[in-house]
């Protein structure tokens, strides 16, 4: 299968026989979702009749699936694995009008739906659509499929060519694709891929995030927050760290403007188990953020020939952003009361103040994410490398009690308090052992800080996957985090933050002489 650019909504297959034409079929039908059309068009004897009924077999799992032509039925509707399978042949229509007396939008609502002869229905047909025109290819041999995607179909038919065009490359086009769980980005997803010999590789799927609207000085929250907007990072930040000997997934492959990366598969062996942490792997995986935190690290990364990635600073300004989600989602969502503009304004300030002796020291990598979803336990490599390393886009230059606190209080998994100190005073003693001046008083401030303005910023975040992005299952990780918040501002260096939770959000931050909430 060989193809060329046509134009940015378009692409150009050649099929050069019957099976190339069935295959494709069944490739292409790992990507239609329940609501899709596709128009199929092209001479007698161009391979409509194959594609067509390669692809309703693959959709319905039945590969000896009788697929007789529609030409006099009209509509054929087939059970399909996600959803019904409409095939249509609209050759003996007279016009788009007749589509209602064939109750077609009903039929067709959550199904997905293929037309031979398209043209005949004069336009009444969904404008967001996939074209595929199948001609003779020149000289008689084989034939080729035009693919054209119109309207919101066109973005998608260029990440199906990029995928293809990937895989082909890496020599991973036959392997099955199985999706994985979401996390909590909106717009990043991963696939497995699995080969007939058992071989795995993952498909992380990463398009460039869309600019949102501004929220303050024209900025939009995203870039003041300096998340990642682009599969850059990503790349940048798995070369450096492979760089360093740590176990980060080698990329087999990538295709950067459509934001794809075919990635080694670190397996699925987790460093929790139904108790909560493993002690022994959550001691390897602080060793790793020891050995971070003791060496120099470049600020700027090499992502490919002529394109570098430069670590922006976890600043004042994408620090008080987001503990302002706190504001903004947690309290009116969750604790169901508003602040008053005279509260929010006292609540950015202390967090000022609190934050300034942060700013003003040493920095180093912060991969912001570095808790138990993103390790991996690899019990085949040894030291530093048996911990795997994921969803390090969003890296900062920042304080290095951010990691350890993002480790040491997980957000998904609970943490005891005895538990924590100990990986705390192993993180103290190499840290003193590597590096005789380190402060280890200062970086308990630190910790103290960083680990309330996570837990802090997270209330808000995990009320805001519930209310704006539909992911109500985060909510049950509230208690957890307001039990973390409390412990973190028991610390002297945030006794003025404790004050304020006190008195303007009494029910998550008791006084003392009430009971807190449990993890």
């Amino acid at each position: 299968m060989s193809e060329q650019d046509v134009s940015q909504a378009a692409w150009i297959v050649t099929l050069p026989d019957h099976e190339a034409t069935e295959d494709f079929a069944r490739k292409l039908s790992e990507e239609l979702r329940p609501g899709d059309l596709v128009t199929l068009s092209g001479d007698l004897g161009a391979g409509k009749t194959t594609f067509a009924r390669a692809l309703v077999r693959t959709l319905a799992d039945e590969p000896e699936l009788e697929v007789p032509s529609p030409t006099f039925t009209l509509m054929q509707v087939y059970d399909g694995l996600l959803c019904p399978i409409v095939h249509a042949d609209f050759y003996r229509l007279s016009g788009g009008y007749e589509l209602v007396e064939l109750g077609w939008e009903e039929v067709t609502e959550n199904a997905i739906a293929l037309v031979e002869w398209p043209e005949r229905a004069e336009g009444a047909l969904n404008a967001d659509h996939l074209d595929i025109r199948l001609d003779f290819a020149p000289g008689g041999r084989g034939r080729v499929a035009m693919l054209t995607g119109t309207g919101a179909f066109a973005p998608r038919l260029q990440r199906i060519k990029a995928f293809r065009n990937l895989v082909d490359r890496c020599g991973w086009s036959d392997a099955v694709r199985l999706p994985m769980p979401s996390d909590a980005s909106v717009i990043r997803s991963y696939e497995r891929l699995i080969k007939m010999n058992g071989e795995t590789a993952l498909l992380m799927i990463s398009p460039p995030r869309p600019v949102g609207p501004p929220v303050r000085r024209g900025k939009p929250y995203t870039t003041i927050a300096k998340l990642a907007e682009t599969v850059h990072a990503f790349v940048a930040m798995d070369k450096g760290l492979r760089a360093l000997g740590l176990s980060a997934p080698y990329i087999y492959g990538e295709d950067l403007d459509a934001g794809l990366l075919l990635i080694e598969d670190l397996g699925a062996d987790p460093v929790t188990d139904e108790n909560g942490p493993i002690p022994e792997r959550y001691a390897e995986a602080t060793r790793l953020l020891v050995k971070l935190h003791s060496i120099e690290l470049p600020q700027v990364l090499p992502v490919a020939d002529g394109i570098e990635h430069a670590l922006l600073p976890y600043d004042l300004e994408a620090l008080l952003i987001e503990v302002e989600l706190l504001a903004d989602w947690y309290v009116p969502h969750i604790i169901g009361t508003q602040l008053s503009g005279s509260a929010r304004a006292e609540f950015l300030n202390l967090w000022t103040e609190a934050l300034g002796e942060i700013l003003a020291s040493p920095t180093t990598w912060t991969l912001r994410d570095y808790h138990s979803p993103n390790l991996i336990w690899m019990a085949e490599r040894e030291g530093l490398q048996s911990v795997g390393l994921i969803d390090f886009q969003d890296a900062v230059l920042g304080s290095p009690a951010y990691d350890v606190a993002s480790l040491l209080q997980d957000a998904r998994v609970t943490v005891p308090a005895d538990l924590e100190l100990k990986p705390i005073g192993l993180y103290a003693r190499e840290r003193k052992g590597a590096d005789p001046a380190f402060d280890v008083s200062a970086f308990a401030r630190a910790y103290a800080i960083m680990a309330a303005q996570r837990a802090t910023k997270i209330l808000g975040i995990f009320a805001r996957l519930d209310r704006r992005d539909g992911k109500p299952h985060y909510l049950k990780h509230l208690p957890r985090i307001e039990a973390y918040l409390i412990r973190n501002l028991a610390h002297p260096a945030l006794a003025k933050l404790k004050v304020w939770y006190e008195n303007y959000l009494p029910r998550l931050i008791p006084h003392d002489d009430e009971t807190p909430p449990s993890a």
